[in-house]
């Protein structure tokens, strides 16, 4: 296929099969200006799909910097309302939102974090009701990635800015699995990773152990919990992808009942800045110490986003060989190196993953070990050497990661 084929193949993927528009159906598209040539295709492909509008949301990360160097202090301290409220009313009416992902992962470097944090503490609060719908599958969302030139120049520092737009490029199309049918070649890819949740939610553990050179943590199920992966499903039953690519199995550990020391296994960019070698202390769920050879202040920042950023919100399991790690590429773009990895997620749990989550309030968390925050922020922890261990309620002990990958 020439690269417009592909081009088009990936939209109409992003369509269908990770929103999944459906008629009268309206569209809200996240997006640098960088991306507008792929984006063209996407809002055709959605209009063919039966699309009753398709809005665009175009972000500069250029201006975005010149603003966090420039603006006054209070430039920070607010969020504009009619982004809320625009997020909040189309997801109300039952649309979707396509997000396409292409930091450049140096970009905020030079900026004083505590101007980032202060923003992303104020975002998180205006968008909480919007990510609410999120996180409880009311609206379909998607998330898909596109190469820049910073991004590109990132992971292939060596060669050209166009040579590393193609390397780019190849890769995605590769880990997205952009093939002469790429909408089938998910379906059995969805289907492969149900043969996995299944077997998970069949044994109902009641704790899992990490162990490898660097971590040694215990993790709390809790009752009720429900593995997820792949495909989902909104509240009307339609299957939608959140994440393309994707190669994990996910659910969410009890808030209370994580106890040990996690370390971070690949970079994770996080506001405009790259977080490196860090590792984690809990007691009792809460993070109660961290170091980080690079980025320690935006990790500070980060975990002092509010209360439930101290506590974990997501478990997720991916084997040390896949598709995207065995790329060996470091992308610097949580996306794709999290379904490159086992990983965690600070803040945040999906309440879809515990039996009957989505009708429980959320002043109602804390008793069942969901947590709650304004951030849900991915870090990888997977290695050769990690084995997961899973403990029943009955005692029995299944070796679930042996060497980094699934031992069943």
């Amino acid at each position: 296929m020439d690269f417009n084929t592909k081009l088009q193949k990936y939209a109409e993927l992003a369509v269908k099969t990770g929103v999944n528009i459906q008629p009268g159906q309206t569209l809200l598209v996240r997006t640098p200006i960088e991306c507008a040539e792929y984006v063209r295709y996407v809002v055709e492909e959605a209009y063919k799909a039966g699309a009753k509008n398709v809005h665009i949301e175009w972000s500069d990360e250029k201006c975005s910097l010149i603003k966090y160097l420039n603006a006054p202090d209070e430039a920070f301290e607010e969020f504009p309302r009619w982004i809320s409220d625009q997020y909040l009313d189309i997801a109300k009416e039952g649309g979707a939102f396509l997000t396409i992902y292409a930091q450049d992962p140096d970009l905020l470097k030079n900026v004083d974090p505590k101007r980032i944090a202060e923003y992303q503490k104020v975002s998180g609060q205006a968008l909480k009701e919007w990510r609410g719908y999120t996180l409880t599958n009311k609206c379909r969302w998607s998330i898909v990635s596109i190469p820049t030139a910073a991004w590109a120049k990132k992971i292939f520092p060596d060669v050209s800015e166009q040579e590393a737009m193609d390397k780019l490029w190849d890769l995605i199309f590769k880990c997205s699995r952009v093939t002469d049918d790429p909408i089938q070649a998910w379906k059995e890819h969805n289907n492969n990773l149900k043969e996995k949740t299944d077997f998970l939610n069949s044994k109902k553990f009641k704790t899992l152990k990490y162990k490898s050179e660097i971590t040694d943590l215990t993790v709390e199920m809790p009752e009720g919990h429900i593995w997820e992966s792949g495909s989902e499903k909104d509240v009307n039953g339609i299957e939608f992808n959140p994440n393309m690519p994707t190669e994990e199995i996910f659910c969410l550990p009890h808030k209370y009942g994580v106890n040990g020391t996690l370390a971070s296994t690949k970079p994770l960019v996080y506001g405009g800045n790259v977080i490196n070698d860090f590792v984690l202390k809990f007691e009792k769920g809460r993070i109660v110490d961290f170091t980080a050879k690079e980025g320690e202040e935006t990790l500070k920042h980060l975990i002092e986003t509010d209360e439930g950023s101290h506590y974990l919100g997501e478990i997720a399991l991916v084997p040390y060989s896949s598709p995207i790690s065995d790329t060996n590429t470091v992308f610097y773009n949580t996306l794709y190196d999290e379904n490159a990895s086992c990983h965690f997620a600070i803040g945040s749990a999906y309440s879809s993953c515990i039996e009957g989550g989505n009708d429980i309030e959320a002043e109602d968390f804390d008793k069942y070990g969901i947590n709650d925050s304004l951030t849900h922020v991915d870090f990888m922890v997977g290695s050769a050497d990690l084995d997961i261990v899973g403990i029943t309620h009955d005692g029995e002990e299944i070796q679930i990661f042996k060497d980094g990958n699934w031992a069943f």
